[in-house]
């Protein structure tokens, strides 16, 4: 298994199922998720950086098999902006 880090952009989904495929770039390689892509898509914006492993397809596409969020989630981000505004009221 092959892994990366770098920047995201370009996050899409392409395929709503029971799965979720989904499709972002990672400095500028093309990179599918669908194994916790639900999970990717509230963890991770564009403009975040991660460590991802997997292996690459036969379009030169890497697949995903597993990423981990460098520094805080979106999710987390969110939060604690929510919990801020509340403190403030």
């Amino acid at each position: 298994m092959k892994s990366m880090k770098g920047c995201v952009s370009k996050i899409r989904v392409l395929k709503m199922s029971k799965i979720p495929l989904v499709r972002f770039s990672l400095n500028e390689v093309n990179c599918l998720i669908a194994a916790h892509s639900l999970n990717f898509l509230a963890d991770v914006d564009e403009g975040m950086h991660i460590v991802v492993a997997g292996e690459y397809n036969d379009r030169n596409q890497f697949v995903v098999k597993k990423y981990s969020v460098i520094g805080k989630t979106k999710i987390m981000i969110e939060f604690e902006a929510m919990k801020k505004d509340l403190s403030v009221s």
